[in-house]
């Protein structure tokens, strides 16, 4: 539905119609807007949709956390729905209520932690890849071994023995092509429903199994049911996996891609985390729980570099409610457009935005629920995998970085490739030697 004109209460913003997608020109056009008419703007879409852009931190804080309830998903999801059915990402209402709640308990930082193991044997094979390539005087693409450590880390944390039983049979991984292209366009769609006969093959094998003493997220989603007691069907299941594999991987793989990138640039960074490293994680055996969480200043570069760097730069959403934001009404059908990127680099928020300080998330400088930072979305859509994604950075980092110094091929800054994930344009590539 569109909006007629009204006496609604609306932001300041241009007369003319935008056009608004996700991509580059969407960005600058947000950033226009922001510049002439502050951190809430009203516009008609080109499709006649009455729509805000919302950078206002308290704002977004209210859309995403408070008043969750009278959002839904807005535009933009449609190609997300075509790759991914209409799991945890891209559900609304009973359905997302449904999943989430039973969900949640497999995310648990119990169940993380048993997940460590994982996390260190997937480093040591990055490990001994790299020592080969610094051996031989060889570059690395960052950007691919990155991809490839979180794509191998999340299928093995999902399918246990079956990553390398039945997903690896043919020799090659035939989800490679997730961190391979980023297009997201049709035929990605179509690799990835045909992956789905392979994934419903292992759930059936397993619905069959009685008595197999599986630990991995498959089990435990298989395990999960709602508040009637019932469990996900096939296509649920199988929607809310490639939601996890697809979710899983590129948040952690994008944003360790740029902080090798960011490391590699300030040595000052890189010469405090070898430091904290060396302390806390003197060798494989002292990865645990309590160790992981001791690294304050891994932490701190992580959450900076997903400052600069948020992996889902524009959030949408559709009021189905009526709503008020600031002095404003928000009618019922208004989209609303979040960008963490915008928010994240506004420099009345992040004194000298542009600058890459870990020192910003310092813990006791402020509590985290007043910061205006969101890159992995905010209130009860704030994204399950988010500790996990964590706990991996760190035992990749805190276990490669004292072991090998990495020296940019181009100092050059990437360009951004903004499309539903925010990538680097150009594939980093590194020397790496001993140190």
């Amino acid at each position: 539905m569109t909006e007629p004109q009204s006496d609604y209460r609306r932001p300041p913003g241009p007369d003319e119609p935008v056009s608004l997608g996700i991509d580059a020109v969407t960005l600058d056009t947000l950033l226009s807007l922001q510049r002439e008419y502050g951190d809430m703007v009203s516009m008609r879409t080109a499709n006649g949709r009455l729509a805000y852009f919302v950078n206002d931190a308290v704002e977004v804080r209210r859309i995403l956390a408070r008043r969750h309830s009278k959002y839904h998903k807005g535009p933009g999801f449609e190609r997300v729905k075509m790759l991914l059915g209409n799991g945890l990402i891209v559900s609304d209402g009973d359905v997302w209520r449904r999943s989430r709640t039973m969900i949640q308990p497999a995310f648990s930082r119990q169940n993380v932690h048993r997940l460590t193991t994982v996390m260190v044997e997937c480093t040591d094979r990055r490990a001994a890849k790299w020592a080969e390539a610094a051996a031989d005087s060889e570059t690395l693409n960052i950007t691919e071994e990155t991809c490839d450590f979180a794509l191998e880390l999340i299928l093995i944390s999902i399918f246990g023995d079956d990553y390398e039983n039945r997903i690896l049979t043919a020799g090659d991984n035939p989800f490679a092509f997730l961190s391979r292209d980023s297009t997201r366009d049709l035929s990605v769609v179509m690799k990835v429903r045909r992956l789905r006969e392979l994934l419903l093959s292992i759930i059936e094998d397993r619905r069959a199994a009685t008595g197999s003493q599986h630990f991995d997220f498959l089990s435990m989603y298989l395990e999960a049911t709602d508040k009637q007691g019932k469990r996900f069907s096939d296509k649920e299941l199988l929607d809310e996996l490639m939601t996890l594999i697809v979710a899983g991987f590129e948040t952690s793989a994008n944003t360790l891609n740029w902080v090798w990138h960011l490391v590699a640039k300030h040595p000052d960074v890189e010469a405090k985390l070898i430091e904290e490293a060396q302390r806390v994680l003197p060798n494989v055996s002292a990865v645990s729980a309590e160790n992981l969480a001791a690294m304050e200043y891994t932490q701190q570069t992580l959450e900076e570099a997903l400052r600069l760097y948020p992996p889902v730069w524009l959030f949408t959403r559709r009021s189905h409610a009526a709503d008020e934001l600031e002095d404003f009404d928000v009618p019922p059908g208004t989209d609303i457009y979040l960008a963490p990127y915008v928010l994240h680099r506004t420099d009345h928020y992040w004194p000298e935005p542009e600058v890459f300080d870990p020192d910003r998330f310092v813990l006791a400088d402020k509590p985290k629920k007043d910061r205006p930072y969101f890159p992995f979305s905010l209130g009860p859509r704030r994204c399950l995998g988010e500790y996990f994604s964590f706990l991996e950075m760190k035992v990749h980092l805190g276990l490669l970085l004292p072991r090998f110094r990495m020296q940019l091929v181009d100092d050059a800054e990437p360009e951004l490739e903004l499309a539903i994930n925010l990538r680097s344009a150009e594939d980093i590539h590194v020397r790496p030697a001993i140190r």
